[in-house]
């Protein structure tokens, strides 16, 4: 497959004359399917930036966290991953029910190397994967248009100092965060059985 460029980045390619190195990686590196070592790359991740936009266009980006592994790669060309408790405004799922596009962003921060992946998402209520993830409220699947690494050489380096404990696990009482408990949020906070900790 190669990468569809718009007029905007030709304009932008042609401006700093990188149009033919622009089609050279695309026919080189990007690909339609998730390999066998992108699989694994993302696995081994227990973070990713999520990039969507509303039916207006309008963008959102979310950090999106959980264990190693969190993202599942279920074929060559569909990926799924719970969406947890969070602050209730869905922004990004939002736009998925009303804008399918999606981009994905792994990052491993520590061997300095990231890749891409965009595709079309789609949210399953009764996902049969929801029993795989404690306390998720859904599941969304992706099907994987482009999958391409990118120059890692700007990816500063960081280590992992300690992963969140606000990540729901089997067997385990996940901590209330302390904004719920704060008065402003008290008597709009969703009942036992739609999200809220009972």
């Amino acid at each position: 497959m190669t990468l569809r460029y718009h007029d905007g980045q030709r304009l932008v390619q042609d401006r700093f004359d990188s149009r033919r190195l622009a089609d050279r990686i695309s026919q080189r590196v990007a690909r339609d399917h998730v390999t066998d070592e992108d699989a694994a790359f993302i696995a081994a991740r227990d973070m990713f930036f999520l990039a969507t936009c509303d039916a207006e266009g309008h963008p959102q980006c979310s950090y999106k966290g959980g264990d190693p592994g969190f993202v599942r790669v279920l074929d060559e060309r569909t990926l799924a991953f719970p969406s947890y408790d969070g602050n209730g405004t869905f922004l990004s799922m939002g736009n998925v029910v009303a804008h399918t596009a999606v981009g994905m962003l792994f990052i491993d921060f520590e061997g300095q190397s990231r890749l891409r992946l965009n595709g079309t998402a789609t949210i399953d209520w009764e996902d049969p994967l929801l029993a795989a993830y404690p306390e998720a409220q859904f599941v969304v699947r992706v099907a994987a248009t482009e999958v391409f690494p990118n120059c890692p050489r700007y990816i500063h380096r960081y280590r992992l100092e300690e992963r969140s404990h606000f990540v729901p696990r089997a067997g385990t009482q996940t901590p209330v965060p302390g904004w719920k408990s704060r008065d402003w949020a008290q008597d709009v906070l969703p009942g036992p059985g739609r999200g809220a900790p009972s």
